[in-house]
């Protein structure tokens, strides 16, 4: 029996997908900046695309930039901010953000930059108040991740936005969410959220791998990262990949279908997998037991030592058993390493090294989250028998 429960870090395109990427390397792969017809037909493919992914998050379609990855968006967000100053400014973050924030953020810090990381309460959530506190005159850019991609939390990204607009006195920043996970989960809309800039991936909701985009409030100004024919609004040159962004439409276009049913049958799934793991005394749940993804189950073992059992164990062993999940830290040259959002949410550094991620998605079925739990908790059992007895992070 074969279960995939790492829907958070990819998911398999829809055959729908496929059937329109297919139909857009055949007739739709001229290149659509050319005048001629069959450069008009790549382009009727590529604006359908662009339709179909600004109405899953409630934008205008002029205001959505394809780029190759969530992760090229999210940089083109900050770097585009950023490239804009000769002089460094002030930029806000929370201390729970993916590394396609962290990194870039950590890049400016070394280039003379002030760097605010909000911190986070024992669920990862950002504290409005913190960000209110945080504002500054030469604030540029805020940039909050919606839906945390390893202990699931949401964060109150309309109250941040609300904080934003009412701090008098201060020059508005632009407010940048990173909603990976949250796109084609949860009912998005840019209006509704307040944000200026935003970001989604294709392959995080049945789409191929090869294409993101970013949502650009009109008005809102950055500088490319990329140079060339001007593309995307003069904010991506590069030739589009057309068939690629064509099944991103699809997979968008899809999501809005199903989008209220499928919410519900994943929330009961995470419900029915969440009470199964939490009635086993060596695992305990991670991120907000309520105000988290849909489709979202973290747990991370408070009696393992964080060197003979880590969640990467438990990883191999699920996987010897055929079932793909993810554990919360990272693996780096072969050193496992606290993982940082569970060390900004007050887990010590062997705690943070013990976390797992099960995500669930549109193949899942009751009979794979009854099944995943059972073994999950035998291997549990099986490698805190063999843990040391002086072992324990308490």
């Amino acid at each position: 029996m074969q279960i995939y429960l790492d829907y958070s870090a990819t998911t398999p395109p829809r055959a729908e997908v496929i059937a329109v990427m297919q139909s857009a390397m055949i007739e739709g792969w001229g290149n659509p900046s050319s005048l001629h017809r069959w450069g008009a037909q790549a382009a009727t493919v590529l604006e359908t695309a662009r339709m179909q992914v600004a109405e899953l998050i409630g934008a205008p379609s002029d205001g959505v930039v394809f780029t190759a990855s969530g992760t090229e968006a999210n940089n083109l967000a900050i770097m585009g901010v950023a490239q804009q100053y000769r002089q460094p400014r002030h930029m806000i973050i929370s201390a729970v953000e993916h590394s396609a924030i962290a990194n870039p953020i950590a890049l400016l810090e070394q280039w003379g930059w002030h760097i605010t990381r909000l911190p986070v309460d024992r669920y990862g959530q950002v504290n409005p108040a913190d960000l209110a506190a945080s504002l500054r005159q030469d604030t540029v850019l805020v940039s909050v991740i919606y839906g945390q991609s390893e202990v699931g939390t949401l964060q109150p990204i309309s109250e941040l936005a609300a904080v934003m607009q009412a701090a008098g006195g201060l020059a508005t920043p632009l407010f940048h969410t990173d909603a990976v996970q949250v796109a084609g989960r949860l009912p998005l809309n840019v209006r509704d959220l307040g944000v200026d800039l935003l970001s989604i991936s294709s392959h995080k909701l049945y789409g191929p791998q090869g294409a993101g985009a970013l949502y650009v409030k009109p008005g809102a100004e950055l500088m490319p990262l990329l140079n060339g024919g001007g593309q995307e609004n003069n904010l991506r040159s590069g030739t589009q990949a057309v068939p690629v962004i064509a099944g991103f439409g699809a997979a968008a276009d899809l999501a809005i279908q199903e989008l209220h049913q499928e919410n519900q049958r994943l929330l009961r799934l995470r419900e029915r997998l969440i009470e199964q793991l939490q009635s086993h005394p060596e695992l305990v749940l991670t991120g907000h037991p309520q105000q988290r993804l849909p489709h979202h189950v973290s747990f991370y073992l408070p009696n393992a030592d964080g060197q003979e059992v880590t969640g990467k164990t438990l990883v191999r062993q699920l996987n010897l058993a055929g079932i793909g999940i993810s554990a919360g830290s990272a693996c780096h040259s072969g050193q496992l390493t606290p993982s940082p959002i569970l060390k900004a949410m007050g887990f010590s550094d062997g705690a943070a090294k013990t976390g797992i991620r099960l995500t669930l998605g549109h193949q899942t079925t009751d009979a794979d989250v009854d099944w995943a739990a059972m073994v999950l908790k035998q291997i549990v059992n099986r490698v805190m028998a063999s843990q040391p007895v002086t072992a324990g992070i308490k």
